[in-house]
């Protein structure tokens, strides 16, 4: 085919992938392995990319049951009725993962064996979940590892801070032709011969975004990526894009955030299965707790009134807690397992917290009053929380909000908080894509030549089964690489 478009490219390659995660993994091996000439354009700097799938679990869905996970993705979401070609291709392909990742030379081993690792296992079809990871143990980012291995060893180039923000468009028949990009500074533009694959991940990273989409917060902070800020969205909006499930997440969870550093930093007393010494609780910027502090969400849901809603979280929250807890060691766990902070940036947090405390992320007062006059709260609302707080210890049940974990009073001082923010893994909206990962204009119909894959555009778009993510990415990813392959070229 011919295009009417002329423009000077400084690079160009049957498929253009951008971003440089799973998704993008993904579809740069396959596509590569179908004998298409393929360039990533990754919007990290060299050694930051990787997205999300580089600090998760690692762990990816291969479903086990066709028939049983289409009823599951269906429960899943709700009361939206998915379209069943595309729920039907995305379990097809996702039972298949295993297969893939050992064909290119993965060992897939397999975690959470049934029923643990089921995150809903009263809908229908919940039977279907099996999740493996590459590699000895889940974390430490032993899948991406692999994944990023497996595209070093083909032809596959990868342009680094490399931030894509145009997609070209042909006027009339509506063809995504290339890209728009600045890398290292400088502008470039990419031609894509047969197709163009957006695997750049969602808008963690866009506050204002996040104003926008996402129900019940007014700021949230990624866990994940920095780098994930709605580039896609944009693109695809840009050409005609409808979007789908803008407003699911996987969170929010509470986490410390400090302007060094653009991702959350997890604090151990707040994990549901972590005790230690020492009292602790969570307030709001009304001195009164709000929640079961050890309490596990799914991924960020609540069970309420019969149905499962986003956790509410107020903006300003701070976990007050006595000298007992501070002196027992890191309030935070700086194991590389995951999470961004944790894998990527690698602070060194101080074994005895005082480093932190110096730095003002922890808070001190002499007294609870005295605390609460440094975080800016009514010191008698915090004092009498703390006392209610004692008395339910006292007891040992909290009939507020019924925690059962970590019921030690807060009682011997000097006192100390971290203020929290709403902490997110990820976003699932973006650009709605068909069974053949293509990108869809309102009317249903597929922009020419556009495909997408990962987590920007999800087929999550209530409830999430943990590790579906990655399995996702890993599925999608060949959809799209299949499909944009068959592309006849453009000249």
């Amino acid at each position: 085919m011919k295009s009417e478009v002329l423009f000077e490219a400084n690079a160009e390659a049957d498929i253009v992938v951008i971003g440089f995660g799973g998704a993008g993994a993904a579809t740069a091996i396959a596509a590569h392995d179908m004998g298409a000439k393929v360039i990533i354009l990754e919007k990290a700097p060299k050694g930051l990319e990787g997205g999300n799938t580089r600090v998760s679990g690692q762990g990816y869905l291969n479903v086990d049951g066709v028939e049983d996970a289409v009823d599951y993705l269906n429960a899943l979401a709700g009361s939206e009725e998915l379209p069943q070609n595309h729920v039907r291709a995305w379990v097809m392909e996702c039972s298949q993962n295993n297969d893939w990742m050992r064909s290119i030379g993965a060992t897939p081993e397999e975690h959470h064996h049934q029923p643990v690792g089921i995150e809903f296992p009263e809908l229908k079809g919940s039977q279907c979940v099996r999740k493996f990871h590459h590699g000895p143990r889940t974390g430490y980012s032993h899948t991406w590892d692999f994944l990023a291995g497996a595209v070093a060893e083909r032809s596959i180039e990868v342009l680094y801070d490399a931030r894509a923000s145009k997609l070209i468009q042909e006027g009339m028949s509506r063809e995504i032709l290339g890209v728009q990009a600045s890398c290292a500074g400088q502008p470039i533009t990419v031609r894509a011969r047969k197709a163009v694959v957006l695997a750049c991940g969602g808008f963690e990273n866009n506050q204002s975004m996040i104003r926008d989409y996402l129900p019940g917060v007014s700021a949230c902070y990624p866990s994940g990526t920095p780098y994930n800020e709605g580039d896609g969205v944009h693109m695809a909006l840009a050409v005609g894009a409808d979007l789908w499930h803008m407003k699911n997440f996987a969170g929010p969870s509470m986490a410390l955030k400090v302007n060094e550093y653009q991702s959350t930093f997890s604090m151990t007393a707040l994990h549901f299965s972590h005790e230690q010494r020492g009292g602790m609780i969570v307030v709001g910027p009304d001195g009164r707790r709000f929640t079961d502090e050890k309490y596990k969400t799914l991924h960020g849901k609540v069970r309420r009134s019969g149905e499962w809603h986003t956790l509410a979280l107020p903006t300003a929250m701070y976990m007050v807690f006595d000298h007992a807890l501070f002196s027992d060691g890191p309030i935070y766990d700086k194991e590389p397992r995951m999470n961004w902070s944790r894998v990527v940036d690698r602070y060194q947090w101080s074994d005895d917290n005082v480093a932190e405390l110096d730095k003002g992320w922890i808070k001190k007062g002499d007294s609870i009053e005295n605390l609460a006059e440094v975080l800016g709260l009514d010191p008698q609302a915090l004092k009498r929380t703390c006392d209610e707080w004692n008395v339910i210890c006292a007891n040992g049940r909290d009939d507020h909000f019924g925690r059962t974990r970590m019921l030690n009073p807060i009682e011997r001082g000097p006192f100390y908080a971290v203020p929290l923010v709403a902490s997110l893994l990820n976003t699932q909206g973006g650009p709605r894509r068909n069974a053949r990962a293509q990108v869809v204009a309102p009317d249903g119909e597929p922009i020419p030549r556009l495909y997408s894959a990962g987590e920007l555009g999800s087929i999550f778009g209530y409830l999430y089964q943990g590790a579906g993510n990655i399995g996702e990415c890993l599925a999608t990813g060949r959809i799209a690489a299949r499909n944009a392959v068959s592309e006849p070229v453009i000249d």
